[in-house]
């Protein structure tokens, strides 16, 4: 795509810097993370200053169309993933449903003993060892969400179920245990050292944290679930109605 600024416009340089920029964006060549070209390379293509490009470039961050990051450069932002919170379904189920292929980047599945939040959830000892799972899932791209489940020992998992399936499809089908209530909890927080290497963002990066606490069907607990949502590529929305 060939760049150029009309330095003999009256339309201000940073106005057709971001014009320009709004549609190089849309080129393919720059979809599925690709880097764009660096400040100092594309400030002297077009004839402008570093601080007029990044003007330009700053108005398309804010416009969430841009993500810059230290050290690495700038990408287009990939279009965020949204979560409704009404008529809940797995994980697996409702990206299936918005027509969203997930990968699936890292799958843990060990034993450990429960905390004293998990374990009173499920009304258990601490010294009675459960099942715990991790997975780090996102977009053909990039991760971005993960996940820690607990399982309540009643369920009677073994830990070597094929735990690639969709959770709760296997869940019923294996072990004849139907999810059938969630309770969330959602709060925002500054990723630790350990979530931003998951997520593959800077420590102290914004967070989507939330708890979900899963019931069967007679209303027992039967999963603790948290879950670390990379902020700028996901949202979670909520819809009320008023009855």
């Amino acid at each position: 795509m060939k760049l150029s600024i009309d330095h003999k416009s009256p339309i201000p340089l940073h106005i057709q810097a971001e014009q320009l920029l709004r549609e190089l964006i849309k080129d393919p060549a720059y979809q599925g993370g690709k880097l764009l070209p660096n400040e100092v390379e594309l400030a002297k293509k077009l004839a402008i200053s570093r601080t007029t490009l990044r003007q330009a470039i700053n108005k398309l961050v804010y416009d969430e169309l841009l993500v810059r990051k230290k050290g690495f450069g700038t990408k287009v932002a990939s279009s965020k993933i949204s979560s409704k919170a009404m008529n809940w379904l797995s994980f697996s189920q409702e990206m299936k449903a918005r027509g969203i292929t997930i990968k699936n980047y890292e799958l843990h599945v060990s034993w450990v003993l429960p905390d004293e939040h998990v374990a009173s959830f499920f009304e258990i000892s601490t010294e009675k060892k459960i099942v715990k799972m991790e997975r780090l899932r996102g977009s053909a791209d990039e991760p971005f969400v993960y996940f820690i489940s607990y399982f309540h020992p009643r369920i009677g998992l073994t830990g070597e179920e094929d735990f690639k399936r969709p959770l709760y499809e296997m869940l019923e089908e294996e072990h004849l245990t139907i999810a059938n209530l969630s309770k969330e909890e959602i709060s925002a927080l500054k990723a630790d050292k350990f979530v931003a290497s998951k997520l593959e963002i800077e420590t102290g990066s914004p967070v989507l944290f939330r708890k979900r606490f899963v019931y069967d069907q007679g209303d027992r607990p039967m999963e603790y679930n948290i879950g670390f949502y990379k902020a700028e590529s996901f949202v979670y929305s909520v819809e009320s109605r008023r009855v």
